[in-house]
């Protein structure tokens, strides 16, 4: 009779334990892929057809890692010290004042062409190509820019590869070896000439060289530190979501290089980040995997 009354109880944990995933990542989801994202996903992930890269293909691997959290984080910052780059940005993105809806665009962008089909791929990319050709002007300093630059595009389109790999080979759930991340630049680069940049980085030596060649043009910028000041100490997320995030961005500011800190003034603290911080953005990007795996999936 005991072991008969203990049954039920381990099968309404389980139900417990599932629907707390369920709903911990279902409210995470919406967030990120905006109301449509079941719709979406739903398309991305089950519309027969070819797709540019294929399962064994290592930019799935990191696109599909809860550690895309950190690194997108940290692509952002690093991004604003371009001085033409934060001056499109902050002319022609509504990021201040529609953050998740940046952010669910640029979130289904990425899905597309890394798990969609090879057609949805390539009119995702014309749909970006087509803003970049709209966005143009001039800033403070008098200097012209514009979105579709190869340029400005090329340095985009580094930060991230850069931002994402490193915050995969910290927080990953499974990382890759050194050909494994050669061969996720290597993928990334065949999105990069699709939206216009020419002859990008196809392995980890050349992505480090493309990256140092932009240091003598990068520079702080009141907008470049208005928006680090948004991104990690203003942050549009509820009182309840501001101790997760501020881990999360302790650990994107923890993977930035030093010459990238200073322009931002952000604090430096080694031993801390080495430790505490590290541990807490692994124990936060283990928590949003477990939270986002179907519960099909993690059984």
């Amino acid at each position: 009779m005991a072991a008969d009354r203990l049954l039920p109880d381990g099968r309404d944990a389980v139900r417990a334990y599932e629907t707390v995933r369920a709903r911990a990542g279902a409210a995470l989801f919406a967030r990120i892929a905006g109301p449509d994202g079941d719709a979406v996903r739903r398309r991305i992930h089950d519309t027969p057809g070819p797709r540019w890269f294929g399962p064994e293909r290592p930019v799935r691997q990191v696109h599909g890692d809860a550690s895309m959290f950190v690194g997108g984080l940290r692509a952002l910052l690093l991004q604003s010290l371009h001085p033409l780059a934060m001056a499109a940005v902050a002319a022609h993105s509504d990021y201040r004042g529609d953050p998740w809806g940046r952010l669910q665009r640029t979130s289904t962008f990425l899905a597309v062409t890394t798990f969609g089909t090879s057609g949805d791929a390539r009119r995702a990319v014309d749909r970006v190509r087509a803003v970049h050709r709209r966005v143009h002007g001039t800033t403070a300093a008098g200097e012209p820019y514009r979105a579709s630059d190869p340029h400005l595009l090329t340095w985009v389109h580094v930060t991230e590869v850069d931002s994402f790999l490193r915050a995969h080979r910290r927080y990953g759930a499974r990382p890759l070896d050194e050909d494994g991340y050669d061969g996720y630049v290597a993928d990334t680069a065949r999105v990069a000439t699709a939206l216009g940049i020419p002859d990008p980085p196809r392995d980890q030596a050349s992505l480090a060289a493309r990256l140092a060649a932009y240091r003598p043009e990068l520079r702080s910028t009141p907008q470049a530190r208005e928006a680090a000041r948004f991104l990690l100490y203003r942050p549009p997320v509820p009182w309840i979501a501001r101790p997760p995030y501020a881990v999360l961005a302790a650990g994107a500011v923890a993977l930035l290089p030093w010459w990238a800190r200073m322009p931002l003034r952000l604090p430096w603290f080694p031993l801390v980040e080495a430790t505490g911080v590290r541990l807490a953005t692994d124990g936060l990007t283990r928590t949003i995997r477990w939270a986002m795996t179907p519960p099909a999936a993690a059984r």
